[in-house]
């Protein structure tokens, strides 16, 4: 059974930072393309950021380019969102996903997704 468990959510006031992370059980994190995405209250699930299996390739959301950093532990087991100049529009739950689609223009979901941590940015 696949599990996906994000952590590192919370409250930061605008042009704070929060970095969140990502484990998963039941499936390979460091060979299978991984991802991140948000949701805000009435709107769509968006990608924000994706990195494949190898590395080599990654995706951002033109929203988040610049200020957001995808990337992965060095024990290959954790995935994190390294979130820098925080905006209120950043604030939305984010979910990890296993197994994305993706490619260096576009990022989908998957599967197998977590059950997301809220961040939410003050004014």
């Amino acid at each position: 059974q696949v599990q996906v468990v994000e952590s590192g959510g919370g409250l930061v006031q605008a042009g704070g930072s929060l970095r969140l992370s990502c484990t998963t059980s039941g499936l390979p994190l460091d060979v299978n393309n991984m991802g991140w995405f948000r949701q805000a209250p009435s709107k769509e699930r968006e990608g924000v950021a994706c990195v494949s299996w190898s590395g080599r390739t990654t995706y951002y959301a033109d929203s988040v380019k610049g200020r957001f950093t995808i990337s992965r532990g060095n024990d290959g087991n954790t995935l994190y969102l390294q979130m820098n100049s925080l905006k209120p529009e950043d604030t939305a739950m984010y979910y990890c996903a296993a197994k994305v689609p993706m490619g260096t223009d576009y990022c989908r979901g998957s599967d197998y997704w977590g059950q997301g941590t809220q961040v939410t940015v003050s004014s």
